[in-house]
């Protein structure tokens, strides 16, 4: 049993665990805890996916900007006159391009240089290089992504020079229009034999027939030649020949055997040409082609270099064509993409600075949270640590105290219930001292009484004759009625009064009540009479126990012809709220036109010992008890007791009885 005060009368405070104000801090911690965690998630969420949008962005443009300029550098020797792509290029992705040598020569800036524009980057966001083409997706180091042919095919290999560098093959403008030419006749033979073709024409200027469709196999039936486009023309003759000489020196430099390069790069050695498969490329596009998706599959495809001499001449192919390219194409140079105030291009970068912050401001959040939980749960804890010191006294014994109500909110309305019960205890405290004494008082009396003529008769004062014996009797008579009216109390509070109701016609009832008290209303020139009202009918049979009902509304009689002076009136008076059904009610009123009742005197009237004459005249006031036992009585029958009186005028007393009777529980067995 846990223990609620020391020895030294000490209150324990209970611990913050088990206390209100630690389970709400508690519950307020936690929902703060799961509020910051739901938020961060969905701000990561929500951020990342539009940091994965604007990276996305960020990435095409400067994926744009790279290779606008290899373009740029793969069709002119020198970097001169770049500054206008350059600003072009600036204004299209808003951002700063700058462009400078290997050692940081500034090339073309596009934030000009005047005022003076900030410093660039510590690192280059690409290299510009023709002859090796690199990525920038990572910002980091060259990633190879593609090997052109000399026809503009792009190829897979270890050869990183941009298709469109194409150098010494350009062909002159009388061999593109031959060529071009040729290839429009091309087109219009297919288009009559009902197949759509378009003229594509490659960096290098040569045209290439791509046809429309899926359907492949269409192409066997048709009679249009196409040999005249596959033929190299001079220019790319006398370039094809200067390449294969720097490939074979090459060559000869390792130790390895002379080849004969054809014009989409495969080779030949002296003895016979090699398969499709055995080629570092795949099969030069034809001069008549077919979508990508559309080739069937029995067509050879690259295999992998699989010998040293099969790398070592694919090598050498590359080494050439770099040399070869490399008075035609721009020299190598730095690119710097970065935004206009001249930093780097703003990403997200989760570092344990930004991480910090993070953190730094969930806590912070947190901990608002809990400091607004701590001035609520004190505010709240507060009221009910007075309302707990409050009846701790009051359980200790210390006069009834009161609370303060500080708001119109759920524990105010606790504090003001609680200063409600504190005054009514304090009532009932105070009733019960007046009882004790009224009780002493009224058994003070007849006991003194009895005691004076006892010892009046051993002293030999008083004779023990019939006035004698008629005296004590009136007196223990007067001592058994209080007795009897204290054990009915008592009865009723404890819920032990039982009744035994049965069927009671309400005018004989009347009828016998007013015989009983009839000799004390002539005695004291008060008429008394029955009235029973018919409006709804008879008054119904009223299941109650006529013993109790009979000394309940005696009771009011004889209060009444106390109360009333001579000559005037008591009338007991019945009628019914309606026709007898089990919900409704009869009413019984005893009427007088005796002195009244003050209207401060009213709510007290149905209480014990009290009396509205104080002196306690045994001619105007009995015990005090009558009408508490009326209440008791009534109200054990299901029923209430009621009272209107006019000061002057008289009182009625009502008692309002239900038709069905009394509840079980207070009937005996």
């Amino acid at each position: 049993m846990p223990r609620r005060a020391d020895k030294g009368g000490q209150r324990l405070r209970l611990p913050l665990r088990k206390s209100l104000l630690g389970r709400f801090l508690a519950v307020s911690a936690l929902v703060a805890a799961c509020s910051v965690a739901a938020t961060a998630w969905l701000a990561v969420q929500t951020t990342s996916g539009a940091i994965e949008q604007e990276q996305g962005r960020n990435l095409a443009a400067d994926t744009r900007v790279l290779d606008t300029l290899l373009a740029y550098a793969a069709r002119h020797p020198t970097w001169d006159g770049v500054g206008a792509t350059v600003d072009e290029l600036a204004d299209a992705s808003d951002r700063r391009i700058t462009l400078t040598t290997q050692t940081r020569q500034i090339l073309a800036d596009s934030a000009g240089s005047s005022p003076p524009p900030p410093g660039l980057p510590p690192q280059a966001s690409a290299v510009v290089d023709p002859l090796s083409v690199a990525d920038v997706s990572s910002g980091a180091g060259s990633v190879t992504i593609a090997a052109p042919g000399t026809d503009g095919t792009q190829r897979s290999g270890t050869d990183r020079v941009d298709p469109r560098a194409v150098g010494p093959f350009e062909l002159s403008e009388a061999e593109r229009t031959s060529l071009r030419r040729t290839a429009d006749e091309a087109v219009q033979c297919l288009s009559r034999s009902g197949i759509a073709s378009d003229v594509v024409e490659g960096p290098s200027g040569r045209p290439r027939i791509q046809v429309v469709g899926n359907d492949p196999d269409r192409l066997d039936g048709s009679r249009c030649s196409t040999d005249a486009l596959d033929r190299p023309t001079g220019t790319e003759a006398k370039a094809l020949v200067a390449l294969n000489e720097l490939v074979n020196a090459c060559l000869d430099r390792q130790g390895r055997e002379a080849v004969e390069l054809d014009l989409d790069l495969s080779w030949r050695t002296g003895e016979e040409p090699l398969p499709a498969t055995a080629v570092p490329v795949p099969t030069p596009a034809p001069s008549l082609s077919v979508p990508r998706e559309a080739m069937p599959t029995e067509v050879a495809t690259p295999a992998p270099l699989d010998s040293d001499n099969d790398r070592d001449i694919a090598s050498c192919v590359g080494i050439a064509r770099q040399e070869q390219l490399s008075s035609y194409v721009a020299s190598p140079a730095l690119l710097f993409i970065s935004d206009p105030g001249g930093g780097e291009v703003p990403g997200f970068d989760l570092s344990p600075g930004n991480t910090a912050k993070i953190t730094g401001v969930a806590a912070l959040v947190l901990a608002l949270t809990v400091g607004a939980s701590v001035f609520a749960g004190v505010r709240l804890v507060r009221p009910l640590h007075a309302l707990t010191g409050a009846a701790q006294r009051m359980r200790d014994g210390e006069a009834p105290s009161q609370v303060v109500v500080a708001a119109d909110n759920e524990i105010g309305r606790l504090a003001t219930a609680f200063n409600d019960m504190s005054a009514h205890r304090a009532r009932m405290e105070e009733q019960r001292k007046v009882m004790v004494s009224d009780v002493a008082h009224e058994l003070r009396t007849p006991l003194s009484n009895i005691r004076g003529w006892l010892e009046g008769a051993q002293d030999g004062i008083a004779d023990a004759d019939a006035t004698f014996v008629s005296s004590l009797l009136e007196e223990a008579v007067q001592l058994q009625h209080i007795i009897d009216d204290l054990q009915d109390l008592s009865a009723a509070d404890a819920g032990a009064l039982r009744l035994h109701p049965e069927p009671v016609r309400i005018g004989e009832l009347l009828a016998h009540v007013v015989a009983a008290h009839q000799a004390q209303a002539d005695a004291a020139g008060v008429g008394l009479t029955v009235t029973v009202a018919e409006e709804h009918g008879a008054v119904p049979v009223v299941e109650a126990d006529p013993v109790r009902l009979r000394q309940a509304i005696g009771n009011l009689v004889s209060n009444a012809v106390r109360h009333t002076p001579a000559g005037g009136r008591v009338t007991l008076r019945a009628h019914a709220t309606g026709p007898g059904g089990p919900d409704d009610e009869v009413l019984l009123e005893v009427a007088d036109t005796g002195s009244g009742i003050a209207p401060e005197d009213l709510p007290y009237v149905f209480d014990r010992f009290w009396r509205a004459e104080k002196s306690r005249s045994r001619r105007t006031g009995g015990s005090g008890l009558g009408l508490a036992i009326v209440r008791k009585l009534v109200e054990a029958h299901g029923g209430t007791a009621g009272v209107v009186s006019t000061v002057g005028r008289g009182s009625v007393f009502t008692l309002r009885l239900p038709c069905s009777g009394p509840d079980p529980m207070n009937t005996a067995a």
